[in-house]
């Protein structure tokens, strides 16, 4: 029996079925492969509370004094919302909008997946964003932004491996607690509170819709940025709840993103100098490197805009100015640094060092009180010479015997360095140092006229000292810090360190306002008691105003970066009236302040050519350092240029014939100070003093006797 011949199998269909065993066997080992790499990748995933703890920057707003946001830094992570704290119209507005299928889907959406390969190839191979919620996390969490094919696989993978580590629930709540919002706010609670103003535990439906819009594409639709793409990107997601069930549509046609009030933006200029000062603060303050911080500041939002404004209209041109104010107790009420924090963030305030001029004799006459000197006492201006260094007066006369609150009202050198030799030298470093200037002190005779290098914001902490009879005071900007409602540091005023007794204190103060009432400080006044101090430096390179009324004390600096000449700068002329402009507003609301001494007239009136002119430094005979120069050294002059000036302005500008533009504010010139003058002037006959705009313009303006003319006076 024959048997019938194999049936010949072509060889093509051979082929086949071995392309189709291999390619089988390939897709099983693929898909072994896949699950074990998603199994492997969960084991590997942190725990549910590491993912929440992981570290992910700190976020610190800052308020002023009543609690007005003035400044957001740092990533901005809020509180941490579990899933039942946050509102379901949240929860409802970001699945709409993001991953409406996110309750289905085990991680990957594959609708998505192939509507996202197709946009992909027709969109000449990019990759395009079709992420659900937790792919998204994935990425936020462990992955790069990059877009491409392989970060797109890694991404699906650890997508996978988190939705068979955690609920959904879990998933969402990491999600809306990470994901970036624009403006630097990462989580619900950061972007609630950036562009709202509160917690996002009480967020509503319209601002539920603006923050879940936000996602995708933060940038162009935060509210800051553009109101109306957010606004308009809202009424999308609220168009996605409806159409997904989330919401009814009576509640889709209630909603009004329009409506929506945004928080007011922060001030980002000159309260830049301030936070840039206190914030570092924090380090020593507090041990909280994670959790978000609320910092409160002593910082005054209206005293902060009067210095702001002081500064920038009296600045002479080319010239910055800075200005500090303290509370009686050292509070930072208000700090400029400069004219533009935006165009230079250097702080002029708390880092410039620069010569203080007659300012420092402030130590000078606390040195010579202490040892027991009287604000009465008669001390005699005349010639000396201390180890080669002739400190002269401008005027080039001397005026002989008077008071001791005469020399200080018109600042008059001689006397400064008389008391100098007499109490010591090294004494007057002991009490610059003993009232909180921190800057080297070169002890020669010349320092009673300042040409140590000092900051601003020490010298007006002395004068504060002085205000507080004597009592240090520190300044400080930062009141308590709170994080998540827990109050984690609260400042605590001390008032234990006494630097002088209070009678020496009130003796001071009593020369002080002797100097802005009847001396170079004029410029000062502000309708109510002021005590205070001018300085000038060689050439005009620094003019200063120091000064306190009604519980606060205030320190202003002029001058340029590059400590070139700036004609007509003096203490007595812008750095006085920049204080006057701002006091006149900080005081408002302040109960008037009498001083413990009535102001008292000095024995004598200097005229114009002794009383007025600036006196000199010494610089005539001191080098740049503060040390004497031997006369032999000497360039020849005109007897009134420094040796270190170019740039003097000329005789001729002292004797151009001025005259008052308010006899209240000015008395006329032949005429001797009285008490009803001073009444008036201080607000003691019951009215402020007349104050027009000239009596506060140029120096021109002004009489001539109230214009300092000094290389470094007061």
């Amino acid at each position: 029996m024959a048997t019938a011949s194999p049936k010949i199998v072509p060889k093509w269909r051979r082929w086949l079925v071995l392309s189709l065993k291999i390619t089988g066997v390939a897709a099983v080992l693929g898909l072994l492969a896949f699950v074990i790499a998603i199994y492997v990748t969960r084991s590997q995933l942190p725990s549910f509370d590491e993912l929440k703890s992981s570290p992910n920057g700190q976020m610190i707003r800052v308020l002023a004094a009543d609690g007005t946001p003035i400044v957001n830094l740092g990533p901005s992570y809020g509180e941490w919302l579990p899933i039942d704290r946050i509102p379901q119209v949240m929860k409802d507005a970001m699945v709409a909008a993001e991953d409406r299928r996110f309750y289905s889907h085990p991680g990957v959406d594959p609708i998505g997946v192939v509507r996202g390969v197709t946009s992909s190839l027709s969109g000449h191979g990019r990759v395009r964003a079709v992420s659900t919620i937790t792919q998204q996390l994935a990425r936020n969490v462990f992955l790069t932004l990059n877009r491409s094919y392989g970060r797109k696989f890694r991404e699906g993978i650890i997508a996978l491996a988190l939705e068979r580590k955690f609920s959904k629930d879990q998933i969402l709540e990491l999600y809306l607690n990470k994901v970036y919002f624009g403006g630097g706010a990462y989580g619900i609670d950061a972007a609630a509170r950036k562009f709202f103003g509160h917690g996002a535990d009480h967020l509503t439906l319209s601002e539920a819709a603006i923050i879940a819009g936000l996602v995708k594409a933060p940038s162009h639709y935060s509210p800051t940025a553009d109101a109306e793409a957010a606004v308009s990107r809202a009424g999308v997601v609220i168009g996605l709840m409806k159409e997904t069930g989330k919401i009814s549509a009576a509640e889709a046609a209630s909603a009004d993103p329009h409506a929506v009030k945004l928080a007011p933006e922060p001030t980002q200029n000159s309260v830049r100098y301030f936070t840039d000062w206190a914030l570092p603060q924090l380090e020593t303050l507090i041990d909280e490197p994670t959790r978000p911080l609320e910092v409160w500041t002593t910082i005054d939002i209206r005293m902060q805009k009067a210095a702001d404004a002081a500064i920038a209209a009296n600045a002479p041109n080319g010239a910055q100015g800075a200005l500090l104010s303290l509370d009686r107790d050292g509070a930072v009420r208000a700090m400029v640094g400069g004219k533009d924090y935006v165009t230079s963030n250097y702080n002029r305030a708390v880092t410039a060092l620069r010569q203080p001029g007659s300012a420092f004799k402030l130590f000078v006459y606390l040195a010579a009180l202490e040892a027991g000197h009287k604000p009465d006492d008669q001390v005699v201006d005349e010639p000396i010479t201390i180890d080669g260094w002739s400190p002269r007066n401008d005027s080039r006369h001397n005026s002989g015997a008077m008071q001791l609150r005469t020399a200080f009202a018109y600042s008059i050198n001689t006397v400064a360095a008389k008391l100098g030799q007499e109490v010591g030298f090294s004494t007057i470093a002991d009490m610059a140092r003993r009232f909180g200037i921190t800057t080297p002190i070169q002890v020669v005779p010349s320092m009673v006229l300042g040409t140590n290098d000092v900051r601003l914001i020490d010298m007006t902490r002395a004068f504060a000292s002085v205000y507080n009879k004597g009592v240090a005071v520190t300044p400080y900007g930062i009141t308590k810090v709170t994080s998540m409602g827990e109050t984690i540091y609260q400042h605590q005023v001390d008032t234990s360190h006494v630097l002088v007794a209070p009678y020496v204190a009130q003796e001071m103060t009593d020369l002080l306002q002797t100097a802005v009432n009847t001396g170079t400080g004029r410029a000062a006044q502000i309708g109510r008691p002021v005590a205070g101090k001018t300085g000038t430096t060689t050439s005009n390179k620094d003019g200063w105003f120091l000064g306190f009324s009604s519980g606060i004390t205030t320190g202003v600096w002029m001058g340029r970066d590059d400590a070139k000449a700036i004609p007509g700068l003096h203490g007595g002329t812008a750095p006085a009236r920049a204080f006057a402009a701002y006091m006149s507003v900080a005081v408002q609301g302040r109960p008037v302040e009498q001083f413990d001494t009535a102001v008292t007239l000095p024995d004598l009136q200097l005229d114009n050519e002794q009383g007025f002119g600036e006196p000199d430094n010494g610089t005539m005979m001191v080098d740049p350092d503060g040390n004497p120069i031997p006369p032999d050294q000497i360039a020849p002059d005109d007897g009134r240029m420094g040796s270190s000036d170019v740039g003097r302005p000329p005789a001729s500008e002292d004797e151009q014939p001025q005259t008052a533009p308010d006899d209240t504010a000015t008395p006329p010139r032949d005429q001797r100070l009285d008490r009803r003058w001073l009444d008036r002037v201080t607000g003691n006959d019951g009215r402020a003093p007349s104050r027009t705009p000239s009596d506060r313009a140029t120096p021109a303006d002004r009489p001539r006797d109230v214009q300092e003319r000094r290389p470094s006076g007061p």
